[in-house]
């Protein structure tokens, strides 16, 4: 038994060559085992048998922390220390929270995560592991495998793992020291805060002086000095010298569906897709009376309301060309117009253009009446 010694390192040269090693020396139990990789290795935590990292769960618990301080601190000041009304909403309108409560959420995950697997988990930095000293730890940061048998209550059987190390195919065998026990002073630790705290007042203060005395550096620029091009204002940099541009070709507006159709003959495959209820008829006899009226008449017979002066010559819906279009051909018209009858597929919305069909249709009914839409009892022609 050597107690100086901290462990024994073997270097080995593929992930695979590594975990065949630990099998074999986690069942000689010669001391603790402790893997070195250059990158993670798949399945090098279970042959080790470490337990699995409460890193997740700590991130979890602290971000479900940062979530409650963000809201609790935003509901006291807007909601009882000084109560906001803004939109007619209650101070307590949680919503408006949300921003500020993930990026706090963000935050106290971000460092319980960092500082959580450094000091907790991983106990770094440690300047002095036996590790960092060592010749292999070179070899280790670029492509070799490290596996040590460290020492376990201060005993270590140095020639048994050299032995057990060579016989799992290790390609070279360090011996690490134990270094002497180096503890940082307290005033080193007082040292590194006050320069740290230096170093912030430092950068504070000539951000500030910076920003003062040079508000405006370029590229940077203030939004309300920004150079801009107001509506119809000539521009020097497109050829033709206006500063309004026309849509690239085939643009579609957000939250805007293009119309497809361009003739009578490809809209007669729409159907309407409202309901003939109470509401769609009120909706479509008020669009009809504010729109339509005027030129159509009040039963779309063609009869304008207008006076002689007025000249025009609008359809009469009610003869039996119009009264074998499909819904989806008169909602075309409306969309695209026709002779003089202007289009209306940008001044109406869709649900109002569908119910000026569902109206027109019951015009056209109560003026060609079939013999089942009179009421029981009454008589035939």
């Amino acid at each position: 038994m050597d107690e100086r010694a901290f462990g024994v390192l073997g270097l080995f040269e593929s992930p695979a060559a590594l975990l065949a090693a630990v099998a074999k020396l986690k069942s000689k139990a010669l001391g603790r085992l402790e893997a070195y990789t250059p990158y993670p290795v798949h399945g090098l935590e279970e042959a080790l048998g470490l337990r699995r990292s409460p890193l997740a769960g700590m991130v979890l618990v602290m971000g479900l922390l940062g979530t409650a301080t963000a809201w609790l601190f935003q509901w006291w000041m807007n909601a009882v220390d000084y109560p906001l009304f803004v939109g007619g909403k209650t101070p307590s309108s949680w919503e408006a929270y949300v921003p500020v409560m993930f990026e706090v959420t963000v935050l106290f995950a971000a460092f319980t995560a960092g500082l959580g697997m450094l000091f907790l988990l991983n106990r770094l930095p440690a300047f002095w592991h036996p590790f960092l000293l060592s010749k292999s730890s070179a070899e280790v940061t670029r492509d070799r495998f490290a596996l040590s048998v460290e020492a376990q209550e201060g005993r270590l059987d140095v020639a048994a793992a050299q032995a057990a190390l060579q016989e799992s195919g290790a390609c070279g065998v360090e011996i690490l020291s134990d270094p002497p026990q180096e503890r940082v002073s307290l005033n080193a630790l007082l040292g590194l805060a006050a320069a740290c705290a230096a170093a912030c007042w430092l950068a504070g203060t000539a951000m500030y002086w910076a920003v003062k005395l040079f508000p405006v550096l370029p590229p940077m620029s203030h939004m309300l000095e920004q150079p801009r091009l107001d509506p119809q204002q000539p521009s020097a940099f497109f050829s033709d010298g206006r500063g309004m541009r026309a849509p690239a070709p085939d643009t579609v507006a957000r939250g805007h569906m293009p119309y497809p159709y361009a003739t009578l003959a490809q809209a007669a495959v729409l159907a309407n897709p409202l309901p003939r209820t109470e509401p769609v008829m009120r909706l479509g006899k008020k669009v009809f009376s504010n729109n339509c009226l005027i030129c159509h008449g009040p039963l779309a017979d063609g009869q304008p309301i207008l006076s002689e002066a007025y000249g025009g010559k609008p359809a009469n819906l009610q003869a039996r060309q119009f009264l074998s279009y499909t819904d989806g051909q008169i909602y075309h018209t409306i969309m695209k117009g026709k002779n003089a009858m202007p289009p209306f597929g940008g001044g109406l919305a869709e649900d109002e253009r569908w119910a000026v069909v569902h109206y027109i249709r019951a015009l056209q009914r109560a003026q060609h009446a079939r013999d089942e839409d009179l009421a029981p009892g009454g008589s035939t022609p």
